[in-house]
């Protein structure tokens, strides 16, 4: 199951919104080899299921993902921030075992 903060709720909202999404548009979460930890979180907006797609939804927010990177992400939080360090969504993810220190990638 991959669930979403409050915080990351309201930003994707909000965000859908600016960009006039269509009403089925989704967030879909993914893992790509690449990165100083060797593996890269994927994150974008889209509209079309493929074969083995797995479907959460949490908080209204329905985040879609690929059954391999699901193998990494399971028990994932997305989550928002909002603060001076960064600003944006990012992973809360209990399956890394090490992160860089931008965020952006991690090995398992």
């Amino acid at each position: 199951m991959i669930t979403v903060s409050p915080q990351a709720k309201e930003y994707i909202v909000n965000l859908m919104a600016e960009q006039q999404a269509a009403p089925e548009t989704f967030v879909r979460v993914g893992v790509k080899s690449g990165g100083c930890s060797g593996l890269e979180y994927k994150l974008d907006f889209d509209t079309a299921e493929k074969d083995g797609d797995q479907i959460f939804e949490d908080k209204g927010v329905k985040v879609v993902v690929d059954m391999k990177s699901l193998l990494y992400l399971y028990g994932t939080e997305l989550d928002y921030s909002g603060g001076l360090n960064g600003k944006g969504l990012f992973f809360n993810n209990p399956n890394a075992s090490r992160t860089c220190s931008c965020g952006e990638s991690f090995a398992v």
